[in-house]
């Protein structure tokens, strides 16, 4: 069997990273080579960009992502946009002429709407946009948003709402230490929310965060997590939890124990709510939110809730939703609108029901928003068997002699390789020592390519 075999891994995040790895840390022919192309010029994905800032041991990752990406048969190349449809983008074509094989490893970039009167009120976000905003993605520079309100509220019981309630429960000084972005900073000192509502439609037993990330909710120094009793009693679950998964077991005690406890008094309140479903997001005199409404629901005996007619209103001056992601459509691959993935086979792309050569998928564009940061591993050695599987028909492709970022140059793009993004490490080591901190993210683009450019 001949080499080296080309891969072109599209998305540095952990589903690629962990792509690259099952390439070249195995035994045996052939000989591969990876270059992992994204379109930021940062790596480590939603490592960087999704994890909140005082999870340190989760962002710690990075650095296990960092030593596959310093590995000799892998480049990064950073600042390469794939699809037809983006600004100065590869596409799909074009990448299967310069490698034996390109597997895709983006993920579901849009957040889930709530369909509802109100929805786009000044005030009301996705929390995906407030999560881009604190971790300084550069997409969201342009972002702006008001911490200093009385009350707000988060739509959707998962571990993302569990997060953005804690950002806006923290106070400053308790993230300074964090590499969170100053402006985001500044905001939170500016003054947070007294009151932060956690709210999802179903109950507690059926809540999608973890109990790790729940307990976080009442550690802070200056906030307390507080639940009502007679909620988590309208659950069927809450008097007999035995035939419930061990996580919602666990959630369970926990909101149990916060909602017979005398409350400690602190300055700020997540206040965790359930079966209410959320109706109109409501506007005040200037036309900016000023309340939620919900609809009382109650359980339908099937695993579901239902409309019980009555309401109530939560007064909020930033509403944020966290209800789920979707895929997006890649410019040049087949795409399934329902499940919001690429059809696909063990990995292999899949064209008219038949595998497409050289194409492949891993991550949540292969299986959709399901799993942990751990379940890629497992998801993308399974895509990579495939591809070692087609090795010989791959290398009988007939590919460019170009060097893929020479061919990249050559075509009037900027790649960023692994110098230009240390330089980049080393730019927000100098922002983080000028505004006395640690290192700060640098949260736009020009400036994230100004420091790359370092490099030359």
């Amino acid at each position: 069997m001949g080499g080296p075999l080309r891969v072109a891994v599209v998305g540095s995040g952990p589903s690629g990273v962990y792509t690259a790895q099952a390439l070249v840390e195995r035994q045996g022919p052939p000989d591969v080579a990876v270059d992992v192309l994204d379109r930021l010029p940062c790596p480590y994905g939603l490592v960087r960009y999704g994890v909140a800032p005082d999870h340190e041991k989760i962002k710690s990752l990075q650095d296990t992502l960092r030593r596959v990406l310093e590995h000799p048969r892998v480049r990064f190349l950073g600042n390469v946009p794939v699809g037809r449809n983006a600004p100065n983008g590869v596409g799909t074509e074009e990448l299967l002429s310069l490698y034996h094989a390109v597997v895709y490893c983006v993920g579901a970039a849009a957040d889930r709407r709530l369909g509802i009167p109100g929805e786009d009120l000044p005030g009301s976000f996705s929390a995906t946009d407030f999560v881009s905003w604190y971790s300084a993605h550069p997409d969201a520079a342009a972002y702006r948003f008001a911490l200093g309100v009385r009350s707000a509220v988060v739509i959707g019981v998962g571990n993302v709402a569990v997060d953005v309630a804690r950002f806006l429960a923290h106070d400053a000084d308790e993230l300074r230490g964090t590499d969170v972005p100053q402006a985001a900073l500044d905001a939170l000192a500016a003054g947070a929310p007294a009151d932060v509502h956690v709210v999802g439609r179903r109950g507690p037993s059926q809540a999608k965060f973890t109990t790790k990330e729940l307990r976080e909710l009442d550690a802070l120094p200056d906030a307390e997590a507080v639940v009502r009793r007679e909620e988590l009693e309208l659950d069927p679950a809450y008097g007999a939890p035995d035939s419930l998964p061990a996580v919602a077991r666990r959630n369970l005690g926990v909101l149990d124990g916060w909602a017979r406890r005398e409350p400690p008094g602190r300055a700020r309140r997540v206040r965790l709510r359930f079966f209410l479903r959320p109706v109109e997001v409501l506007a005040g005199p200037e036309g900016a939110v000023r309340a939620v409404r919900f609809e009382r629901t109650a359980p339908d005996g099937r695993g579901g809730v239902t409309g019980t007619g009555r309401y109530e209103e939560i007064p909020a001056e930033l509403v944020l939703r966290s209800v789920g992601y979707r895929g997006v459509p890649l410019p040049g691959l087949p795409f399934d609108r329902t499940t919001g993935t690429v059809p696909h086979e063990a990995g292999r792309v899949l064209r008219d029901g038949a595998p497409s050569p050289g194409e492949y998928v891993a991550g949540w564009i292969k299986r959709g928003p399901t799993g942990v940061i751990g379940t890629n591993r497992s998801c993308a050695k399974e895509t990579v068997r495939s591809l070692l599987e087609d090795a010989d028909v791959l290398l009988g492709r007939r590919i460019s002699d170009a060097d893929p970022p020479t061919a990249l140059r050559a075509s009037g793009r900027e790649p960023v390789g692994w110098r230009g993004w240390l330089d980049i490490e080393r730019a927000e080591a100098e922002l983080g020592r000028s505004l006395r901190r640690e290192r700060v993210k640098i949260p736009d683009w020009e400036g994230l390519l100004a420091a790359a450019r370092r490099a030359g």
